[in-house]
């Protein structure tokens, strides 16, 4: 649908500069909005790196291990049927912290492996006919639907990637959307929380 609506627009664009004399307007657009992306694409492979490769060192190091054991509560309480020890804890504190940190592109491999180990936990409930908790096939599980809605809220302290942005863009304070963001991102985190736990309890009642 996206593909439709952006087409839309650059083609309507287009006409429209045809039939109003603009047309040198919509080739400087095209060659300035290419060096632009380029550029941008630059800041962000640098950002990027080096926040990823900080995760890495930190895994590496023990270090989100040790964050999986502390904030395990948290886990437990957001995902109360996934069995302790499981191998989709540690990629999910991972995901957690990277999102909490807005790396949200470093966050993205941790979110599919998480996701894959989810599936193989529902499998295993298929298989094992566990009642009231395993789903028909092709259907998400409830810690599933709960690590995606988490994951697209996520409380957010540092949104590096927006910062990049206003950093390339000439901000003057990029960092001054640090406040705002926490305040935004702690809303939606709660509001996705009390709405994964009513859906939860309404599920069971049912």
């Amino acid at each position: 649908m996206l593909n439709y609506l952006w087409s839309f627009m650059i083609l309507t664009g287009i006409v429209y500069a045809a039939f109003t004399g603009r047309m040198p307007d919509i080739t400087n657009a095209a060659l300035d909005s290419s060096k632009e992306a380029i550029s941008l694409c630059i800041t962000m492979i640098g950002v990027m790196s080096f926040w990823v490769g900080l995760m890495e060192i930190s895994s590496k190091a023990g270090i989100i291990p040790a964050a999986s054991r502390k904030i395990r509560p948290v886990i437990r309480f957001l995902f109360p049927n996934l069995p302790a020890g499981h191998p989709a804890e540690e990629p999910i504190t991972t995901n957690m912290i990277a999102n909490i940190l807005g790396l949200g592109w470093a966050a993205t491999p941790a979110g599919l492996k998480a996701m894959e180990e989810l599936s193989k936990l529902e499998e295993q409930r298929r298989k094992h006919l566990a009642p009231g908790i395993s789903r028909p096939a092709g259907t998400a599980s409830n810690e599933m639907c709960t690590f995606l809605i988490i994951n697209i809220s996520s409380l957010q302290l540092i949104p590096i990637n927006v910062i990049a942005y206003r950093s390339q863009y000439g901000s003057v304070n990029p960092a001054s959307i640090i406040g705002a963001g926490i305040v935004s991102t702690l809303i939606s985190t709660a509001i996705a929380v009390i709405y994964c736990k009513l859906k939860e309890r309404s599920r069971f009642q049912n």
